[in-house]
């Protein structure tokens, strides 16, 4: 199936590892442009030098941190200047630290707000104003099993993402008429550093060897095992793409089958 991506101008954030990596890579292997960026050069520099040897696509990498407005607003500017349009956004970043409501204090509150829930807002202010001239185009945003099954040990992903959830819905109403559709990408246990990280969190806590701990994990997964990040990459390209031309407002999960509820 052709998903149309071909030539579209793709902006991916926290692109230089996990998750973002495998979004960017999926969109650079349907023929889009692609905008990398994460908060440390080096690693983005890296990124984009791997993604241009593995596909045939046309890569830009630029540093920029999501919790910075400004440089937030020159990764949109940089992307225009050099391609001249924003078709697509990717909206991503890093999760905050483990840890249960005792141990948060106002500071842990104030920057976990800034990562998951200010990025996110102003990436899609930042991208509605070009894909408007545009004529459409589709923000993806990545949030967390947290949404519909709080997560022990994570309260801040448990209770911010839920704001993201909130805003992708929202945003899905308000920019119907913008032909600019708005959906949401749930990952399950995707095998990268961030879920090997909660992993050797969650295995110190029971006194158990990290791979004890994924074992257990894996349990409760019908599936049997932890997803791949391009499995996650191909959903979110397909979110993104023409084929979900009628898809807005949705939720996507990739998890295995871990999430029990029914809708």
């Amino acid at each position: 199936m052709d998903l149309g991506l071909k030539g579209k101008i793709a902006m991916v954030a926290g692109a230089s590892r996990g998750l973002g990596f495998a979004v960017a890579r999926a969109l650079a292997e349907e023929d889009a442009v692609v905008s990398i960026a994460s908060s440390e050069a080096a690693a983005i520099e890296k990124a984009g030098a791997a993604l241009r040897s593995e596909t045939r696509a046309e890569i830009l990498a630029v540093p920029a941190d999501v919790r910075s407005p400004a440089a937030l607003e020159e990764w949109r500017d940089e992307t225009l200047r050099r391609f001249g349009r924003i078709d697509l956004l990717f909206a991503n970043s890093g999760g905050p630290p483990a840890g249960k409501f005792a141990d948060m204090g106002d500071a842990a509150w104030q920057s976990g707000f800034e990562l998951l829930v200010l990025s996110v807002i102003r990436m899609a202010r930042l991208a509605i104003v070009p894909m408007r001239a545009a004529g459409g185009g589709a923000i993806l945003f990545s949030t967390s099993s947290s949404v519909k099954e709080p997560i022990a040990n994570l309260t801040l992903s448990n209770v911010l993402r839920g704001s993201v959830s909130a805003l992708a819905k929202t945003l899905a109403m308000e920019l119907a008429p913008d032909r600019i559709r708005v959906n949401q990408l749930i990952p399950g246990r995707i095998d990268t550093d961030r879920v090997r990280q909660l992993d050797e969190i969650n295995a110190k806590k029971a006194g158990v060897s990290p791979e004890e701990q994924q074992k257990r994990m894996v349990a409760a997964i019908p599936l049997g095992r932890y997803g791949r990040p391009e499995e996650f990459g191909r959903a979110a390209a397909f979110l993104l793409s023409d084929a979900a031309a009628y898809i807005t407002g949705a939720t996507l999960q990739v998890d295995g089958g871990a999430l029990r509820g029914v809708l």
